[in-house]
């Protein structure tokens, strides 16, 4: 029977070192969000030797953080000479690379903290649907490994027999340095890291209301209030509540969802992902799929341009989800599926992260879809920014304006979806 939970949330331990009594205190930092820009922020805070309190309104790595298909991809979501262009070359430039000292730093967390969590260098495959696509994917690894980085290389459709078990793509740009991992366990082992430099995290705590103290804020929550000198809003898509009004104008919570497969056997695996790498193909509204730990195939994607994330709209969503699936895949058509799940992604409107100071809080926010490889860099370098360090900020200075017409309910997405849904058609 499939479960409609997150396989990285399911059979894992929650945290066991939650506050358990009333939120109080007094503190240099509150951070609000569990997830990995929250958590990394916390961590640094606490291991720098400041008075750090997290508040998350579920438990720890509930919201996208555990809600993802566990990929660790290196690049920029949009074509590079894209974001040249909107960007200006040197941000594009810098921007690719915080990408990367991500990735570098969630594996120097990973080993110094001691994080069972299966990360592994997989190396990223972007693959050609359409024989169309093939000349814009070529161009741009060609700018990318000429300008950015040397760690790619350009697979013809004749090299894709050894990668992958399909004859649906027409070529394909491999990034080496894309990793993967356990999304759950990294969770709850930044989470526990975090507690053991020092840090009190309260689970359960949404912050309900936030006002002015001399020389700090007062944060209520259900559970009773806390003071801080600083605070950093870590809540991308799951910040809903009064306080983040804010952030709300200026992302769009968009339904990522996802299944799992049973454990796949030896022959399988030859048949479908012998290159054992992480996948994305180059529709807008496309596909992503990996294997799992324990060897199932984990595929992805923006099945339905929704809002909602339960369990009638994940149901919805993973039965598309499992028609893509079959089509990439023919021999895993009945395959049984073990999990179906959804989460909210926290997109802007150009699709670009922010991170910097607004409305009296520090924050880092809309990874839009790529958040699972950079919000560990911007967790650390809200933590620069509380301790009066703002030069580590990849994203300083950029521009973020609220979205005309846009007041947190996304009426406009089925429009979106339509829009996106005519381009791969006539590309």
């Amino acid at each position: 029977m499939t479960k409609y939970a997150s396989y990285w949330l399911d059979g894992v331990a929650p945290f066991a070192h939650g506050q358990q009594g009333p939120v109080e205190g007094r503190f240099d930092v509150a951070v609000i969000g569990g997830g990995f820009t929250g958590l990394n922020a916390a961590r640094s805070l606490a291991s720098a030797g400041a008075r750090v309190a997290l508040l998350e309104a579920g438990t720890v790595g509930s919201g996208a953080s555990g809600r993802n298909g566990g990929h660790l991809n290196n690049g920029i979501a949009h074509g590079y000479a894209e974001a040249k262009a909107h960007l200006g070359t040197h941000r594009a430039h810098a921007l690719y690379r915080a990408y990367d000292r991500s990735i570098d730093m969630i594996e120097q967390i990973v080993a110094e903290e001691g994080i069972a969590c299966d990360f592994r260098r997989s190396g990223k495959l972007k693959l050609a649907s359409k024989p169309s696509h093939v000349a814009g994917l070529r161009a741009n690894f060609d700018l990318i490994h000429a300008e950015v980085d040397p760690d790619t290389r350009w697979l013809d459709r004749q090299d894709l027999a050894a990668e992958i078990g399909s004859d649906g793509f027409h070529g394909a740009m491999l990034y080496e340095k894309s990793a993967m991992m356990h999304m759950g366990r990294y969770a709850q082992g930044l989470a526990a890291a975090a507690h053991r430099h020092g840090a009190a995290i309260w689970e359960a705590a949404p912050v309900t209301a936030r006002s002015k103290l001399t020389g700090g804020w007062l944060l209520q929550t259900p559970r009773g209030a806390l003071a801080a000198g600083r605070v950093i809003a870590a809540t991308g898509a799951y910040g809903s509540t009064p306080p983040l009004r804010h952030f709300r104008r200026r992302i769009v919570p968009v339904g990522s969802f996802i299944i799992a497969t049973r454990p796949l056997t030896e022959a399988e695996i030859a048949a479908t992902l012998p290159g054992d790498r992480t996948c994305v193909t180059s529709l807008n509204i496309g596909n992503y799929f990996r294997l799992s730990p324990d060897r199932r195939l984990i595929f992805g994607g923006r099945a339905r341009f929704s809002a909602r994330s339960d369990q009638g709209s994940d149901a919805k969503s993973g039965a598309i989800l499992r028609r893509s699936m079959a089509a990439i895949f023919p021999h895993l058509a009945d395959v049984r599926i073990d999990y179906c799940w959804g989460g909210l992604v926290d997109m802007t409107r150009d699709r670009f992260p922010r991170a910097g100071e607004a409305d009296g809080m520090i924050y880092g926010m809309g990874y839009s879809g790529h958040g699972a490889q950079m919000s560990t860099l911007i967790g650390q370098a809200l933590a620069d920014m509380a301790m009066g360090r703002p030069d580590s900020n990849p994203l300083a200075g950029m521009d973020w304006p609220a979205i005309p017409a846009h007041a947190g309910k996304p009426w406009f997405l089925p429009l979106v979806g339509l829009w996106f849904g005519l381009k791969d058609r006539l590309s």
